[in-house]
């Protein structure tokens, strides 16, 4: 189940959002965690992962960056979202770049596209988890290397073959 928490301080747009989202996604599909407060969802993102989070921009006592800003520095693989009616695209954009959002959802939105935005979102998501559990098995396999299998790599890699010596029955050295 994915988990997905939504911020607006206006619980009108968070409704609209969460019907527009039941239209694509059940219940057993997408656990949805909404807030009016900033402070509240930064309180319950230290308790509990989410895939993605979704911040309207303009909101009293902190901005949706200044929030994404937080929350990133909380859960930095979950995928941020902006939702914002402003016309200030400089500004929604400074935005996007501080807090590296992911997409820009405008209001108001169309269903369709809500539902492509949350897809690509959640496949992101997947896809960054992907890479960081192959990225933690190379650097587990490469810790459980041995400081001569290390030296041994590393000599071989400068002069390829000096590692490998045919042995006689003897104990003798044989040279090509």
């Amino acid at each position: 189940m994915r988990r997905l928490l939504l911020l607006d301080d206006e619980i009108n747009v968070i409704n609209a959002l969460q019907r527009a989202l039941r239209q694509h996604f059940t219940d057993r599909e997408l656990r949805i965690e909404s807030f009016t407060d900033p402070e509240q969802a930064l309180l319950r993102s230290a308790e509990v992962p989410f895939d993605v989070v979704v911040s309207d921009y303009r909101m009293p006592g902190m901005t949706g960056a200044d929030f994404l800003q937080a929350f990133k520095g909380i859960q930095p693989d979950a995928v941020r979202l902006v939702l914002s009616a402003s016309t200030e695209f400089d500004t929604v954009m400074n935005a996007i770049n501080q807090a590296e959002v992911f997409r820009y959802i405008a209001k108001p939105w169309m269903v369709d596209d809500l539902k492509k935005i949350f897809d690509l979102a959640f496949t992101r998501h997947d896809e960054a988890k992907e890479m960081r559990r192959l990225a933690n098995e190379s650097l587990a396999s490469r810790s459980e290397l041995t400081p001569q299998e290390i030296e041994k790599r590393r000599l071989e890699a400068e002069e390829p073959g000096i590692t490998k010596v045919k042995w006689g029955e003897d104990g003798a050295v044989h040279l090509d």
